[in-house]
C-alpha cells in the first residue's frame, strides 16, 4: 500500500510542515504502508533529513509559478511509483482544490493537512489540529460533504518522544531556573538573536539557558558565537528536543507546531507571532491562558522581550496557571494510542469514500 506526502520545507516556509508529516508517516509505516515523500529542492529544505528517517524522497527541481505547474511536476514524480497510490497526503499552503482536482485521478484517496481554512479542498480527510474560536465549523463550506474532518488540538501530530515525556510531567512550582529559546527550524525573522540580547539584559540571574536552532537557520554561526560569549548552551538540530524541553521552566518561541509542543509538555512560554498563519491560534491559546503572546514579530523589540521575561520571573503563580492551562488544552490528545488520522485512513482502506 503506497502513501505519498507532498510537502515542502525551506528557510522561508519553515520546517513544521515536514516535521508533522513525518509523525504521520512513521505511524503509517508501522501499519505496513510504503511511504514516499515528494518535496521541492528549496533553500533550507529537509529532504536529506527525511531520507535519514528511512523514507524515499522524490525531489522536484523546477522553479514553478502556479498550482498547475506544481501539479504537472508532481504527476511526473508519481509516475516513478509503480503500484497504485492509495493515499496522497498534502501539507502545503500553496495547494488548493485546483491542484487536487488535477492529481486526484492518479490516487485512490486524498488527505489535506491545513490550518488556514482560507481555500477550498477536494479531499477525503482534512486534518487541522489548531485551536481557535470556530475551529469546529470553519471548514464546513471548504470541503466536500463526504470529507471526514479531524479538528482540534486533541488531534495534534506529536512525536513519540513527546508522548514519553508527557507521561512523566510533574506539576511545576513556577520558579524559573532554566530557560529555553527556540524559534523553529529556520527562524527567518531572527527572533533568536533578539531573545538572546534580551536575556542578557534581564534583572535576574538564570542557572541555565538552552538555545536550539535548526539546520535551516542561516544565522547559526552568529547565534553560536552569541551563546559562547554569554555562556549559554547551544544546540543544533537535536534529536532529544522533547527531553530538553521537559527540563526547562520557561520557554521563548514562535507559534505553530513548536507552540503546541510546549503546551503538550506544560511548559509556560512567551510566544511571538512570526507568520500570519500563526495569528489566530496564538491569540486563541493566549486567551485560553496556555501561552503569553508577545505580539507580531515586527512590532516586538528586544526591550519587549526583556519586560516579558522579567514579568514571568516575578510571577510564579502565573506560570503555574499557564502550565496547567497548556496541559488542559492538549489533554485529550490521542497520540498515546493510535492517532485518529491513522485510524481514519485504516477505516477507509479499499477505496471507500
Amino acid at each position: 500500500m503506497n502513501t505519498v506526502f507532498r510537502v515542502d520545507a525551506s528557510t522561508l516556509i519553515g520546517t513544521g510542515h515536514v516535521m508533522r508529516c513525518l509523525v504521520l508517516a512513521e505511524q503509517l509505516r508501522e501499519e505496513g504502508y510504503l511511504v514516499v515523500f515528494i518535496s521541492r529542492e528549496l533553500e533550507g529544505n529537509l529532504n536529506s533529513y527525511i531520507e535519514l528517517q528511512g523514507f524515499r524522497v522524490i525531489r522536484l527541481y523546477k522553479q514553478i509559478h502556479s498550482e498547475q505547474e506544481d501539479a504537472d511536476e508532481t504527476l511526473q514524480g508519481l509516475q516513478v511509483i509503480s503500484n497504485q497510490i492509495e493515499w496522497l497526503i498534502v501539507d502545503h499552503y500553496h495547494i488548493s482544490e485546483k491542484w487536487e482536482s488535477i492529481v486526484r485521478n492518479r490516487v485512490s484517496k486524498l488527505m489535506v493537512i491545513d490550518d488556514l481554512a482560507n481555500r477550498c479542498h477536494q479531499c477525503d480527510i482534512l486534518l487541522d489540529h489548531n485551536f481557535i474560536s470556530n475551529y469546529q465549523t470553519r471548514y464546513d463550506l471548504l470541503v466536500p460533504p463526504h470529507c471526514k474532518k479531524i479538528l482540534g488540538p486533541k488531534h495534534l501530530l506529536i512525536r513519540k518522544e513527546f508522548i514519553h515525556e508527557r507521561m512523566q510531567v510533574k506539576p511545576r512550582d513556577g520558579h524559573v531556573r532554566r530557560l529555553l529559546i527556540f524559534f523553529g527550524g529556520s527562524d527567518p525573522t531572527e527572533e533568536t538573536e533578539k531573545a538572546l540580547k534580551a536575556v542578557n539584559k534581564i534583572d535576574f540571574d538564570l542557572h541555565h539557558v538552552d538555545v536550539v536552532v535548526g539546520t535551516s537557520n542561516p544565522k547559526q554561526d552568529v547565534i553560536y558565537m552569541m551563546c559562547e560569549q554569554q555562556g549559554y548552551q547551544y544546540h543544533s538540530q537535536i534529536t532529544h528536543f522533547a527531553r530538553l524541553l521537559s527540563k526547562v521552566n520557561l520557554a521563548i518561541g514562535a507559534g505553530g507546531i513548536s507552540m503546541w509542543e510546549r503546551c503538550y509538555l506544560g511548559v509556560p512560554s512567551i510566544t511571538a507571532i512570526v507568520a500570519k498563519n500563526q495569528q489566530q491560534s496564538v491569540c486563541a491559546a493566549h486567551q485560553y491562558g496556555a501561552v503569553w503572546k508577545i505580539g507580531w514579530h515586527e512590532d516586538v523589540k528586544v526591550n519587549d522581550y526583556v519586560a516579558k521575561i522579567n514579568n514571568a520571573l516575578r510571577s510564579p503563580q502565573k506560570l503555574i496557571n499557564m502550565s496547567q492551562r497548556a496541559l488542559a488544552i492538549t489533554n485529550r490528545c490521542t497520540n498515546n494510542q493510535q492517532h485518529s488520522a491513522v485510524n481514519t485512513i485504516l477505516q477507509m482502506k479499499g477505496g471507500e469514500k
